[in-house]
Protein backbone atom coordinates (compact mmCIF):
# COMPACT_ATOMS: atom_id res chain seq x y z
CA UNK A 1 0.00 0.00 0.00
CA UNK A 2 1.48 3.48 -1.09
CA UNK A 3 2.58 5.76 2.14
CA UNK A 4 2.23 9.10 2.05
CA UNK A 5 4.52 11.59 3.73
CA UNK A 6 3.52 14.71 5.49
CA UNK A 7 4.30 16.89 2.51
CA UNK A 8 0.74 14.62 0.66
CA UNK A 9 3.26 13.13 -1.48
CA UNK A 10 4.02 9.29 -2.47
CA UNK A 11 7.50 8.60 0.36
CA UNK A 12 9.23 7.08 -2.44
CA UNK A 13 8.85 10.83 -4.09
CA UNK A 14 9.46 13.17 -1.76
CA UNK A 15 12.75 14.90 -2.19
CA UNK A 16 12.93 15.99 1.47
CA UNK A 17 10.78 12.65 3.45
CA UNK A 18 12.71 10.55 1.46
CA UNK A 19 16.53 11.91 1.32
CA UNK A 20 19.32 9.68 3.48
CA UNK A 21 16.85 6.67 3.18
CA UNK A 22 16.62 3.47 1.03
CA UNK A 23 14.15 5.68 -1.57
CA UNK A 24 16.83 8.23 -2.10
CA UNK A 25 17.84 7.56 -5.75
CA UNK A 26 20.80 10.19 -5.03
CA UNK A 27 22.04 7.52 -2.04
CA UNK A 28 25.15 5.82 -2.57
CA UNK A 29 25.29 1.94 -1.79
CA UNK A 30 28.33 1.65 1.11
CA UNK A 31 30.98 -0.61 0.33
CA UNK A 32 31.37 -4.03 2.30
CA UNK A 33 33.47 -4.12 4.92
CA UNK A 34 36.91 -5.33 4.50
CA UNK A 35 37.71 -8.31 6.52
CA UNK A 36 41.48 -8.70 7.32
CA UNK A 37 43.20 -11.12 4.86
CA UNK A 38 42.89 -15.36 5.18
CA UNK A 39 45.98 -16.79 7.21
CA UNK A 40 46.42 -20.13 6.50
CA UNK A 41 47.83 -22.87 9.36
CA UNK A 42 51.52 -21.84 10.88
CA UNK A 43 51.07 -18.34 9.21
CA UNK A 44 52.09 -19.04 6.12
CA UNK A 45 50.91 -16.14 3.77
CA UNK A 46 48.39 -16.04 1.43
CA UNK A 47 49.67 -17.63 -2.35
CA UNK A 48 53.01 -18.89 -1.01
CA UNK A 49 53.56 -21.74 -1.97
CA UNK A 50 53.73 -25.04 -0.15
CA UNK A 51 56.91 -26.47 0.62
CA UNK A 52 58.38 -23.26 -1.14
CA UNK A 53 62.24 -23.28 0.03
CA UNK A 54 63.79 -20.50 1.49
CA UNK A 55 66.51 -18.97 0.25
CA UNK A 56 70.17 -19.82 1.99
CA UNK A 57 69.98 -17.41 4.94
CA UNK A 58 73.14 -18.37 7.31
CA UNK A 59 76.21 -19.12 6.17
CA UNK A 60 76.75 -21.63 3.43
CA UNK A 61 79.76 -23.79 0.95
CA UNK A 62 79.00 -24.09 -1.66
CA UNK A 63 79.79 -26.44 -4.99
CA UNK A 64 79.13 -25.52 -8.53
CA UNK A 65 77.33 -24.69 -10.60
CA UNK A 66 77.81 -27.32 -12.82
CA UNK A 67 76.07 -27.58 -16.55
CA UNK A 68 72.41 -28.54 -15.62
CA UNK A 69 72.77 -25.41 -13.31
CA UNK A 70 72.48 -27.72 -10.19
CA UNK A 71 74.80 -26.13 -7.30
CA UNK A 72 75.68 -28.28 -3.84
CA UNK A 73 75.23 -26.54 -0.68
CA UNK A 74 76.60 -27.77 2.91
CA UNK A 75 74.74 -24.65 4.85
CA UNK A 76 73.97 -23.50 8.61
CA UNK A 77 70.09 -24.05 9.57
CA UNK A 78 67.83 -24.31 12.28
CA UNK A 79 68.66 -27.79 14.21
CA UNK A 80 71.89 -28.43 12.29
CA UNK A 81 73.86 -28.21 8.68
CA UNK A 82 71.57 -29.14 5.38
CA UNK A 83 73.47 -30.73 2.26
CA UNK A 84 71.03 -30.26 -0.49
CA UNK A 85 70.95 -29.89 -4.05
CA UNK A 86 69.96 -26.27 -5.44
CA UNK A 87 68.79 -25.58 -8.83
CA UNK A 88 66.76 -22.81 -10.54
CA UNK A 89 66.86 -20.75 -7.31
CA UNK A 90 65.03 -23.39 -4.95
CA UNK A 91 65.96 -26.90 -3.38
CA UNK A 92 66.07 -30.08 -5.63
CA UNK A 93 64.25 -33.38 -4.04
CA UNK A 94 66.90 -35.40 -4.38
CA UNK A 95 69.88 -36.44 -2.93
CA UNK A 96 72.90 -34.41 -3.32
CA UNK A 97 75.33 -36.01 -5.94
CA UNK A 98 78.32 -34.29 -6.93
CA UNK A 99 82.25 -34.76 -8.55
CA UNK A 100 84.62 -36.35 -6.23
CA UNK A 101 87.32 -33.79 -7.47
CA UNK A 102 84.91 -30.77 -5.81
CA UNK A 103 84.22 -32.17 -2.10
CA UNK A 104 87.98 -31.34 -0.41
CA UNK A 105 87.50 -27.49 -1.82
CA UNK A 106 83.18 -27.81 -0.39
CA UNK A 107 84.83 -29.16 3.27
CA UNK A 108 87.40 -26.71 3.34
CA UNK A 109 85.09 -23.66 2.78
CA UNK A 110 83.20 -25.00 4.74
CA UNK A 111 85.87 -25.34 7.83
CA UNK A 112 87.01 -21.90 6.51
CA UNK A 113 83.24 -20.85 7.54
CA UNK A 114 83.02 -22.43 10.94
CA UNK A 115 80.37 -25.11 9.93
CA UNK A 116 82.59 -28.33 9.79
CA UNK A 117 86.19 -29.65 11.00
CA UNK A 118 87.29 -31.59 7.52
CA UNK A 119 88.47 -34.70 7.56
CA UNK A 120 92.34 -36.08 6.31
CA UNK A 121 92.48 -38.36 3.45
CA UNK A 122 91.80 -36.36 0.43
CA UNK A 123 95.14 -37.59 -1.13
CA UNK A 124 95.20 -39.52 -4.67
CA UNK A 125 95.77 -43.11 -4.61
CA UNK A 126 93.09 -45.74 -4.37
CA UNK A 127 89.86 -45.72 -4.86
CA UNK A 128 87.35 -47.31 -3.31
CA UNK A 129 84.36 -47.47 -6.17
CA UNK A 130 81.27 -48.57 -4.72
CA UNK A 131 82.49 -48.04 -0.92
CA UNK A 132 81.10 -45.51 1.69
CA UNK A 133 81.45 -43.90 4.80
CA UNK A 134 78.64 -44.24 7.03
CA UNK A 135 77.41 -42.40 10.39
CA UNK A 136 75.01 -44.61 12.12
CA UNK A 137 72.15 -42.69 14.03
CA UNK A 138 68.49 -43.41 14.41
CA UNK A 139 64.93 -41.64 12.51
CA UNK A 140 62.28 -42.36 15.73
CA UNK A 141 62.23 -45.95 16.22
CA UNK A 142 64.17 -46.88 12.41
CA UNK A 143 67.91 -46.98 12.23
CA UNK A 144 69.37 -44.37 9.80
CA UNK A 145 72.96 -43.28 8.16
CA UNK A 146 73.93 -40.92 6.43
CA UNK A 147 76.67 -42.34 4.01
CA UNK A 148 79.20 -40.52 1.72
CA UNK A 149 79.82 -43.06 -1.21
CA UNK A 150 80.92 -43.11 -4.32
CA UNK A 151 79.22 -44.24 -7.12
CA UNK A 152 82.05 -44.28 -9.57
CA UNK A 153 85.15 -43.28 -10.56
CA UNK A 154 84.08 -39.61 -10.89
CA UNK A 155 81.17 -39.09 -8.28
CA UNK A 156 80.16 -39.12 -4.61
CA UNK A 157 76.27 -39.23 -3.48
CA UNK A 158 75.78 -38.19 -0.02
CA UNK A 159 72.33 -39.17 1.49
CA UNK A 160 70.77 -41.20 3.95
CA UNK A 161 69.75 -44.19 4.53
CA UNK A 162 66.83 -46.03 6.79
CA UNK A 163 66.58 -49.53 7.40
CA UNK A 164 63.39 -51.01 6.74
CA UNK A 165 61.92 -54.14 8.88
CA UNK A 166 61.60 -56.76 6.69
CA UNK A 167 62.84 -54.52 3.50
CA UNK A 168 66.21 -53.60 4.25
CA UNK A 169 68.08 -50.26 3.73
CA UNK A 170 66.20 -47.63 1.48
CA UNK A 171 67.68 -44.35 0.00
CA UNK A 172 66.02 -41.15 0.63
CA UNK A 173 65.81 -39.06 -2.19
CA UNK A 174 65.89 -35.95 -0.39
CA UNK A 175 68.12 -33.08 1.32
CA UNK A 176 70.03 -34.22 4.44
CA UNK A 177 69.46 -32.25 7.88
CA UNK A 178 71.52 -33.64 10.46
CA UNK A 179 73.77 -31.99 13.36
CA UNK A 180 76.99 -31.36 12.34
CA UNK A 181 78.76 -33.92 14.03
CA UNK A 182 76.95 -36.90 11.82
CA UNK A 183 78.45 -34.97 8.77
CA UNK A 184 81.83 -35.19 9.96
CA UNK A 185 81.44 -38.81 10.98
CA UNK A 186 80.59 -39.90 7.94
CA UNK A 187 83.30 -37.89 5.78
CA UNK A 188 85.67 -38.91 8.10
CA UNK A 189 84.39 -42.86 7.62
CA UNK A 190 84.87 -42.33 3.71
CA UNK A 191 88.08 -40.77 4.10
CA UNK A 192 89.42 -43.59 6.10
CA UNK A 193 87.85 -46.40 3.26
CA UNK A 194 89.09 -44.02 0.42
CA UNK A 195 85.67 -42.95 -0.40
CA UNK A 196 87.18 -39.37 -0.84
CA UNK A 197 90.36 -40.33 -2.55
CA UNK A 198 91.25 -38.81 -5.74
CA UNK A 199 91.87 -40.93 -9.35
CA UNK A 200 95.75 -40.52 -9.72
CA UNK A 201 96.74 -38.42 -13.04
CA UNK A 202 97.67 -40.38 -15.83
Amino acid sequence: MPRFCRHNRLTAQCPICSKGTVLDPTRRPSPPPRSAPRRTRGGARPGAAPGAARASRGPFAAAGPYEDGQEIRLERVPGGLRLAAWQAGGLARRAAVMPARDVAALLADAAAKGLIEPPDGFEAGVVAHGEHGASPGRSGELRDELRVERLDSARVRIARWILRPNAGWELQEAPVLLPAGRFEEAFAAAADRGVLASEPEP
